[in-house]
């Protein structure tokens, strides 16, 4: 897996010697007090990691003059929708109850109703083309959203990686500091890990005849922030 990786730091300054993935509150080697300058330090790293599959989201309706005709139209689009795109799914679809409303104009001759209701599920890279162009042939379906999703390997993968480079910045930080001041010593006091968040990249895909690329797709990112207390003397 190859991961991008972008660091930052304000100084601000702050520590541990062992980090859980994700620590709701401070985690403390010990409580210590600091015998020299008290440095406070923000890090925040982002990374992004490679995706192994997607997540579709279809949006699927049908209108007639009344509710039970767009229903009737709405389950025969949606025997069609299933037939074409279960096969390339992973896993089952996800389908809820459709709902219907009124459309069109005031009058009530020009009034149609809509039933409508949308459907999900993951796709693999190697069918993630194949499911957009067989949805762009079914009636009444539009693509709502095609989102990266990294595979539980990649994702443990990247946490590690910004979380030791948020501790190495974070360090470098500290003791360029120190010599700015002409200290010597650099000392970890306390690690207060934020959070390791996995956003999901959302996209939307249109729909035609061009062949649309994975490799092209925005990439699931991880953010973490770390807040560190250094001691310098």
């Amino acid at each position: 897996m190859t991961s991008r990786l972008w660091g930052s730091a304000t100084v601000a300054v702050a520590v541990l010697s062992r980090l859980s993935a994700v620590a709701p509150f401070p985690l403390r080697a010990e409580e210590r007090v600091c015998n020299g300058t008290l440095l406070q330090i923000q890090v925040n790293e982002r990374g992004t990691s490679r995706s192994d599959r997607f997540r579709f989201s279809l949006g699927l309706d049908a209108e007639d003059l009344s509710k039970d005709a767009a229903l009737s139209a709405l389950n025969a689009r949606l025997a069609e929708a299933r037939q074409a795109i279960q096969p390339l799914a992973l896993g089952q679809l996800t389908i809820p109850a459709p709902r219907s409303y009124p459309v069109g104009g005031g009058a009530a001759g020009s009034r149609l109703e809509r039933a409508s209701t949308t459907i999900t599920g993951e796709v693999s890279r190697d069918d993630y083309d194949a499911l957009i162009q067989a949805a762009s042939r079914l009636p009444g379906v539009r693509l709502q959203g095609m989102t990266s999703l990294a595979s539980s390997n990649s994702h443990a993968s990247l946490a590690d990686q910004l979380l030791k480079q948020a501790l190495e910045t974070g360090r470098r930080r500290a003791q360029t500091t120190a010599r700015a001041l002409g200290l010597r010593e650099v000392e970890l006091l306390l690690i207060d890990q934020r959070g390791s968040i996995h956003r999901s990249m959302p996209m939307v895909a249109r729909m035609g005849e061009a062949s649309f690329r994975p490799g092209e797709a925005p990439k699931p990112s991880q953010n973490l922030t770390l807040k560190l207390n250094y001691c310098l003397r």
